[in-house]
């Protein structure tokens, strides 16, 4: 697997060089590599300048899943989860709804209370740390102060993170990598703002829910 731009990589193919659509903006660096493996499917769009999509990268014994088209399905399987029950409601959830300057991915009410839930993905982990981002993400933060002015109002904001690496212990912000990010998640949880880092795992072609993670 050999990476040629944020959106474009490149895979050998039963001896055939193909193109493959990245959908993760992270650097991903210990994931795409070249002569690492990945798991890949076929587009179904024969004028898509790509003729497949990236879903999954070998880490060790583990598939690291990298595409971030499956995160809203995702998500909205865990908030519609009863014995998940994350923020105390499990229906009536509408995607992509503006707020400020941003569209947050999920909103409902609940007790008379907005309660908005910004999704993001984490695909890297070091020394049992799952650390987002991997790289600098202005949108990122700038959702996460909408969250802030959310709860500020007397409102309900969530942040729930989907870790794909399943030998995650905790989680944090990944302050080396962005600073911002790092002061505005840190303000988020002081501010009341209802984290939730999830651990899932990629087997056999399957995802699936492991546990949920403290922050470190």
């Amino acid at each position: 697997m050999e990476r040629k731009n944020r959106f474009l990589g490149i895979v050998d193919v039963k001896g055939e060089v193909e193109k493959v659509h990245v959908r993760d903006p992270g650097r991903l660096e210990e994931l795409l590599y070249p002569g690492n493996r990945v798991l890949i499917s076929k587009a179904n769009d024969p004028n898509r300048k790509t003729s497949w999509d990236l879903i999954a990268a070998r880490f060790g014994e583990d598939w690291v899943l990298v595409n971030s088209g499956f995160h809203p399905r995702i998500a909205r399987w865990v908030l519609e989860n009863q014995k998940l029950d994350l923020y105390g409601t499990t229906q009536d959830w509408q995607q992509e709804k503006k707020l400020g300057d941003s569209r947050i991915d999920f909103f409902t009410k609940t007790g008379g209370q907005e309660l908005w839930v910004e999704v993001k993905g984490c695909t890297l982990a070091v020394g049992g740390k799952a650390l987002f981002p991997d790289a600098p993400t202005t949108r990122g933060t700038r959702h996460v102060r909408e969250l802030i002015k959310v709860v500020e109002r007397g409102h309900r904001a969530g942040l729930l993170i989907l870790v794909f690496r399943s030998d995650a212990k905790c989680f944090s912000p990944y302050r080396e990598r962005d600073p911002e990010f790092a002061a505005a998640f840190r303000e988020a949880v002081d501010a009341g703002v209802e984290v939730r880092p999830l651990v899932f795992s990629y087997e056999n072609r399957c995802l699936h829910y492991r546990r949920p993670l403290t922050l470190c």
